[in-house]
């Protein structure tokens, strides 16, 4: 544990040289009101909401924030926050492997992200029972997202059996990360279950005319969000060489290079969220262009709690976000890393 927290802390500090006009103090300063922020916006029971919805997605998301820091459940400064939130997500496991509630009208967003939360948290767990513990919520969390996926090889906002067979692209990539974070720990993922994911990522792949991922494989156009997300999952999956990328990347950089425009599109922050993802895993000049441009969109934006308002679904949503973001370099988790 020692040698992480020298690799990360060195990781940060050679990172901190050049980023633009954002100063590594303002940097760190940002980060560490924002993480304070998250920290004290918990709930006793340990999870966070979006006002007073979706409180797996939260927790998840909000989670995944603090351990981008270095912290796990047994060190660092937010140890306490992340083994709360744990606990929680580990209450909501249901006998069926879903992660949250099934009377949640977008539960799948829930169980991706709780099921990406967990599976880093696993892969530093040194305490036996509670990873014997974790290993049962995880193994059983991956059989239910191959029991909900949809017969074209995509998720929808609800099991495949709860929502008639429906699918799209965001939900997807969301199931696609966390179970890339559960075979990185450890935790069998049955490898039909990607590979139809993947090739549900091909089918809403445009290849003509401007480009992008489409909302699902029955049409929709182009989707900047959903086109970010889709390379970042094929990179998760070791797909770099995927014969698609290289049009998805001119897309997504076409659209989101330039990080100034909000207007074209909507979700901008889970857009970057994405997309800051797949900059960092290009590294080199691609990453740092592009990481001084976001770093001086996002610092300025936090408001004097530290936290970001922007964004229809609430101040947890997106102050998790944009620290994720801010937080890459520190190469924390293994998802996120190079």
């Amino acid at each position: 544990m020692q040698i992480r927290y020298f690799f990360c802390f060195a990781s940060l500090f050679f990172s901190s040289v050049a980023i633009g006009q954002v100063s590594d103090a303002d940097l760190q300063r940002a980060v560490g009101r924002g993480l304070d922020w998250l920290a004290s916006n918990q709930s006793r029971r340990g999870h966070w909401d979006a006002n007073g919805m979706y409180p797996s997605a939260m927790t998840g998301m909000a989670g995944v924030a603090l351990l981008c820091e270095g912290s796990t459940t047994t060190q660092g400064k937010y140890s306490r926050n992340i083994r709360d939130a744990a606990d929680f997500l580990i209450r909501r496991s249901r006998p069926s492997g879903l992660i949250g509630e099934a009377d949640d009208d977008r539960y799948t967003y829930g169980h991706g992200f709780g099921l990406l939360f967990l599976s880093q948290v696993f892969g530093e767990e040194e305490d036996e029972a509670r990873r014997a513990e974790l290993m049962d919520v995880l193994a059983r969390a991956v059989k239910f997202c191959g029991q909900a996926q949809t017969r074209a090889g995509g998720w929808g906002y609800v099991s495949a059996k709860d929502g008639g067979d429906f699918d799209e692209g965001s939900t997807t990539i969301t199931q696609v990360q966390a179970l890339r974070g559960c075979r990185n720990a450890g935790i069998p993922v049955p490898k039909e279950i990607i590979d139809k994911a993947i090739a549900y990522i091909h089918k809403c792949s445009i290849q003509q005319g401007a480009g992008g991922v489409q909302y699902n494989i029955h049409g929709g156009g182009g989707r900047p969000p959903i086109s970010a997300a889709a390379i970042a999952c094929l990179f998760n999956a070791g797909e770099y060489d995927d014969k698609f990328v290289p049009n998805l990347l001119k897309f997504c950089d076409t659209t989101l290079g330039s990080v100034s425009n909000t207007n074209d599109y909507g979700h901008w922050h889970y857009a970057h969220y994405y997309y800051a993802q797949v900059k960092y895993r290009q590294g080199g000049k691609e990453w740092e262009e592009y990481r001084d441009k976001i770093y001086r969109r996002l610092v300025p934006e936090a408001d004097s709690e530290g936290a970001w308002p922007q964004g229809y679904i609430g101040k947890v949503y997106t102050t998790a976000i944009n620290l994720t973001i801010l937080q890459l370099e520190k190469a924390a988790l293994p998802i996120y890393q190079r």
